[in-house]
């Protein structure tokens, strides 16, 4: 919790928490609501750009931590703000179906389905920007590229269900409709803890190689 709470209150930049508030977006109408884990996956960009920028990497592996603290740190500071955002658009999504705003023109409802497939896209672009970033520690750019293409497919991907008329059972927000989107959720949730797992292995790995 140590490591967290520097991460929080030295590290992260003030964008990435304001971007983590991003889930209040649900609430706006005829948005694409995929554009919320963008920000979500942007904020850890922007954080350790800034990073970079302040030597954040060498300060802290200065501490009296091993190197793989200094990895596990970025990855809780991750992982909670990316969960936060998801926990925090709840309320306004229950509060736009309280609001009978109706469902959303341009693509996926915030439903049960939308959240799983949120955390797959987290999952994925976690499991490529990280380990890409912590070969180096520095090229934070050329990592985020790297991670963008699927992350932009993704996106596509989750907007596009909306308009499948098999798949329409995930824009549904009826009893029954939410009921038979808990596997996704369910899946999503696997995918995440995962993809972050694995992701960390191999950043720890690539970090333990770098010259600081």
């Amino acid at each position: 919790m140590q490591l967290l709470y520097k991460e929080l209150a030295l590290a992260a930049h003030p964008t990435h928490l304001v971007f983590a508030c991003m889930g209040a977006l649900v609430l706006v109408p005829a948005y694409p609501f995929s554009v919320i884990f963008m920000f979500g996956c942007l904020g850890p960009y922007i954080t350790l750009q800034y990073g970079r920028e302040t030597g954040d990497a060498r300060f802290t592996a200065l501490l009296p931590v091993a190197r793989c603290d200094v990895v596990r740190g970025k990855f809780l500071l991750v992982a909670c703000l990316q969960l936060f955002q998801l926990t925090l658009s709840v309320p306004f999504a229950c509060l736009r179906g309280a609001l009978g705003m109706g469902e959303n023109p341009v693509g996926l409802d915030a439903t049960v389905a939308w959240y799983g497939m949120g955390l797959m896209l987290y999952a994925v672009v976690d499991a490529i920007f990280l380990p890409a970033y912590y070969r180096t520690a520095c090229k934070v750019g050329r990592a985020f590229l790297v991670a963008a293409l699927p992350m932009a497919l993704m996106m596509v991907g989750i907007e596009s269900v909306a308009h499948i008329p098999a798949l329409a059972w995930m824009d549904g927000t009826e009893p029954g409709e939410l009921q038979r989107q808990i596997p996704i959720l369910l899946l999503g949730m696997l995918v995440y803890g995962g993809a972050l797992l694995l992701a960390y292995r191999r950043s720890v790995q690539n970090f333990s190689r770098v010259d600081l």
